[in-house]
């Protein structure tokens, strides 16, 4: 199986609105025969395709979306479609039909600071067998979350940029959308980040806004947090344009977090406004019922309870500046050791039954 890269993440400043992610523990890839090699060389190994072209396995296995729906890779052997074949192997139906709701969707592949390149070509490479395009976070910058619960990254801005190099060979000519480094900027913006590595991390953005826009079929988001943590867009209009904000293809929003998908839009049009008319992206995947309400909890953000799943990942959004509704964060990964939570990035089969299950109740 794959390890994706290390160190978990989580929002921790206290100034901020922080929020959970990264890569959880292990996460397997798949591809078919001439793959093969590659990705076991990569750490990783794969199962056939199927007639059809989707991946066969056990029984019930995801297969891809419509690409006129959403052109994103589903991994058929992510920690949610594990959890749904161990549910059945045990005959617990309907967990498994619960589960099932997040493992058939596409997620983000999250890349740290561990084997950037192969993991990089690993998932390109299963994601273009099956005519999709990888949907990869890049999150290694140096400071990550300001020592928090996803502290890690490049030990400076050198090994930055050597991974860098190495993630983007990893891409070569193959179609991916990247997500580049959530909370970089904000935390920035919040000073969570010393004033002092903030000329470097600036550089470093637009040096891969640079690199990766070099690809011939990549596209480039840079994370601008949130409508609850950067409260006025004016704050993150100027940052955005320092780090490169005019060649990328637009920004994110919501990354890891519950503000709701309403919410985001507002926000991300008045940002747009201020940054040449820059579409972009949100993260629907555990905003289906918003934030936690109330204001007594300094740790809202982190594994808060009753929240659901989201709206569906899609490029349909019926809005021109809303590029995609995406799920960034993989729901079911825990947002940090809160409320009973294993650490940050870890699968959480509670908290997914919850989100599922949330998911249901408000639909009906």
């Amino acid at each position: 199986m794959c390890q994706p890269a290390a160190a978990p993440r989580a929002r921790g400043c206290r100034r901020g609105h922080p929020h959970g992610r990264r890569p959880n523990a292990r996460r397997a890839l798949t591809a078919a025969g001439a793959l093969l090699s590659l990705l076991t060389l990569s750490g990783c190994f794969g199962s056939p395709k199927d007639d059809s072209g989707h991946h066969a396995s056990l029984a019930g296995r995801p297969k891809q979306r419509p690409k006129s729906t959403i052109p994103y890779w589903v991994n058929p052997d992510g920690s949610a479609a594990r959890q749904v074949a161990a549910y059945r192997r045990k005959g617990a139906d309907d967990e498994a039909r619960l589960v099932q709701k997040i493992a058939e969707q596409p997620v983000a592949e999250w890349l740290g600071v561990d084997h950037p390149e192969g993991r990089a070509r690993g998932f390109t490479k299963a994601a273009d067998q099956v005519d999709r395009d990888a949907l990869l976070v890049f999150y290694s910058i140096p400071h990550r979350d300001c020592g928090q619960y996803s502290k890690g990254g490049a030990v400076d801005g050198d090994a930055y940029r050597a991974w860098l190099d190495r993630a983007v060979r990893g891409i070569g000519d193959r179609r991916a959308t990247v997500i580049l480094e959530p909370d970089a900027l904000p935390h920035v913006v919040d000073g969570c980040t010393p004033k002092r590595f903030h000329a470097e991390r600036y550089d470093l953005l637009t040096g891969a806004v640079d690199k990766l826009k070099g690809l011939p079929h990549t596209k480039v988001y840079l994370d601008a947090g949130n409508p609850h943590w950067i409260k006025d867009p004016r704050r993150m209009a100027g940052p955005l344009k320092r780090a490169g904000i005019g060649k990328a293809d637009g920004f994110a929003l919501n990354t890891s977090n519950y503000q709701t998908t309403r919410a985001n839009t507002v926000y991300g049009k008045r940002l747009s406004a201020l940054v040449g008319g820059k579409p972009f992206v949100i993260d629907t995947s555990r905003n289906g019922n918003g934030p936690a309400p109330g204001k007594n909890d300094p740790q809202a953000w982190c594994n808060p309870k009753g929240r659901a799943l989201g709206e569906r990942p899609t490029t349909e959004t019926g809005d021109k500046l809303v590029d995609a509704y995406l799920w960034i964060k993989r729901p079911g990964e825990s947002d940090g050791t809160c409320k009973g939570g294993p650490t940050a990035g870890r699968w959480w089969p509670r908290y997914a039954l919850d989100l599922a299950r949330n998911a249901i109740r408000r639909a009906g």
